[in-house]
């Protein structure tokens, strides 16, 4: 069943277009990604499909009857609470829209009103609305932006088994290689679709490198070819003066041109090439002595969470680490981060910076952007004017010929956070501070920051829940837990993951043991009180129970699977992370049947 059919569609920003002639179907089972250059039309694209704006030239259709859900980059959500929001319209099954908070990391906000929310809990809650509910297509613009990595796995999971046809943009390649089986590439104006032929063969993401490759390749010689021939020419121009006269004039033009003309197919396609050097770092980096923090008596709990957010603990960060931070949303990362960089200050202990350290700090917001400035004038800064050097890096951060020109409010949101990007490492810091730098990056961005960082010799302390990003950029790892607490785990991503799964595992074997219906919960709810008849309630607890015991025997078929592993760790995360969300389903549908009972004792009904 064909669920979106778009043809021969164009749009532009006020400064240059974007795309043209740019076709596209998405039918039941198609997953298609959609990568490109920041400011390419991404968004764009995703927001002409939803119908949230019209095309400027041609039409997109959709199927009779199609339920299409949509996630945009900068979600509104309506006045309420999170509860009401998510919930609303989901009658019997509101407890799904509260499992489905839960397990996107909103489950302490429940209640929190929806404006009052920061713009990654926002995100959250329009992802969780979506989630809960039955949808024959699904248009997700960034949806793993502002998870952990727990949800991000979850979600992984959720969109690898839904049946209808998926549309989304994401930098988590992770994501794209397990979801996806087709991806649409926008390239100056121009969308190309790459197909995976079967899943054995791989996903849609492999099939887009591999023609990516072939396609550079190709660049490649046609590069070395064109510069023989303007060689040749050149070499014909310079002969003597005899025979200029009677050279075609044709001739004349076409050397020149050649000559003149830049590779600009292989320079868009290529590595940004980030060497931009760094300030002298000496032996002394960064001490954490005792460290610890709490927020003061009545910060709001809708973003801050619990007062104590890390307990008092030492670290000593030294020329050349490569840190991960990692942990749950609200476990204090970016806390951590605003400490170390001075925004913050600790309210246990002290930390000793050295003397030659020059920190970059690259958060989630951004820095401040005059948004009436043009983008060269940002690079320029006090200057005046932009030196060559200035030029040289905007073109290698793909701002270049007009875009240099253009205001910054003309850019698109990835666009931006590349010239933040370019700001930060502009002024040649020696300890960079990465809070999500990925966030909102295209995948070439991301590439060449990963290539960057691999041969810089300052410190690097990188939060982000993207896992091939930091498999790629840190070989230690400091994991926050939401207790406060701090501790380095070995081994990088791999290893922390390997810790966490046989932690999950042991936790998670001994609450199976348990009687669901008496094992270890929540406090005590106070008891509803229910309208609905015995035998309306009988049926429901029927139907509930039924469900507990689906959920109850899949989570052990996944322990059963998960006790035959051997010391693969890979194995033994990916089985559970199944395990975690087949446990969170078991909850789930325990809550909702307990909830029945309490409507049933409240009326004094045996079931």
């Amino acid at each position: 069943m064909i669920l979106i059919d778009a043809q021969d569609l164009c749009a532009s920003r006020p400064d240059r277009p974007l795309f043209t002639d740019l076709s596209l179907t998405l039918s039941d089972g198609d997953r298609v990604g959609v990568v490109g250059l920041n400011g390419c039309g991404k968004s764009t694209l995703l927001s002409l499909l939803s119908g949230e704006r019209e095309p400027e030239a041609g039409v997109v259709r959709r199927g009779k009857g199609a339920r299409i859900g949509a996630l945009a980059q900068l979600p509104i959500l309506i006045r309420g609470t999170v509860r009401e929001v998510v919930c609303a319209g989901l009658g019997d099954h509101e407890w799904e829209g509260e499992a489905m908070l839960q397990r996107l990391g909103m489950a302490d906000v429940l209640g929190a009103p929806t404006d009052e929310l920061s713009g990654g809990q926002k995100k959250r809650v329009a992802l969780a609305g979506l989630l809960a509910r039955e949808w024959d297509a699904l248009i997700l613009d960034e949806p793993t932006n502002h998870l952990d990595l727990d949800a991000i796995a979850y979600l992984e999971e959720w969109l690898a088994t839904f049946a209808g046809g998926l549309i989304l943009v994401t930098h988590d390649r992770h994501v794209l290689d397990r979801v996806t089986n087709k991806v649409l590439e926008i390239d100056r104006g121009a969308g190309y679709m790459h197909v995976a032929l079967n899943r054995a063969a791989g996903s849609g993401y492999a099939a887009y490198l591999a023609a990516r490759i072939e396609r550079e390749a190709q660049a490649e010689a046609a590069e070395q070819t064109r510069k023989n021939l303007a060689k040749r020419e050149l070499a014909w121009l310079r002969r003597g003066a005899p025979a200029r006269s009677t050279k075609p004039k044709a001739r004349v033009d076409t050397a020149k041109a050649l000559i003149a003309r830049t590779a600009q197919a292989a320079a868009r396609e290529g590595d940004i090439g980030l060497a931009l050097g760094s300030a002298r770092l000496g032996t002394k980096g960064i001490e954490l002595d005792g460290v610890g923090f709490s927020w003061p008596q009545g910060r709001s709990a809708t973003d801050r969470g619990s007062l104590l957010v890390l307990k008092p603990f030492d670290h000593v960060f030294e020329p050349g680490d490569r840190v991960g931070i990692v942990g749950a949303n609200g476990a204090g990362k970016s806390t951590l981060l605003d400490l170390i960089a001075g925004r913050l200050q600790p309210t246990h202990g002290s930390i000793d910076i050295g003397r030659t350290v020059k920190i970059g700090y690259y958060d989630q917001l951004g820095r401040d952007l005059n948004l009436n400035q043009r983008v060269r004038d940002a690079v320029a800064g006090d200057k005046g004017e932009p030196t060559i050097d200035d030029v040289k890096l905007m073109r290698r951060f793909w701002f270049d010929g007009d875009t240099q020109f253009a205001p910054i409010n003309t850019l698109s949101g990835g666009e931006r956070r590349r010239l933040q990007l370019l700001l930060t490492l502009i002024e040649q810091p020696n300890v960079l501070l990465l809070d999500e730098p990925t966030n909102d990056l295209d995948l070439d961005t991301v590439r060449a920051l990963e290539e960057f960082l691999d041969d810089w010799p300052g410190i690097v302390v990188v939060v982000s829940h993207d896992r091939i990003f930091l498999d790629r950029t840190v070989n230690e790892v400091l994991a926050l837990n939401a207790k406060g607490g701090a501790a380095v785990v070995r081994g990088g991503v791999a290893g922390w993951l390997a810790h966490r799964a046989a932690n999950a595992t042991t936790s998670l074997t001994a609450t199976a043991s348990k009687n669901p219906t008496t094992a270890q919960r929540t406090p005590p709810r106070a008891r509803p009180v229910t309208n609905k008849s015995p035998s309306t309630l009988r049926h429901q607890i029927g139907n509930a129970e039924k469900k507990l015991n689906e959920a109850a025997s899949k989570r052990d078929a996944i322990l059963t699977e998960l006790s035959s592993v051997g010391g693969d760790h890979e194995q033994i995360t990916a089985i559970s992370h199944k395990l975690t969300a087949a446990q969170d389903r078991v909850d789930a549908a325990e809550d909702h049947w307990l909830s029945l009972a309490d409507e049933a004792e409240s009326i004094g009904m045996e079931f």
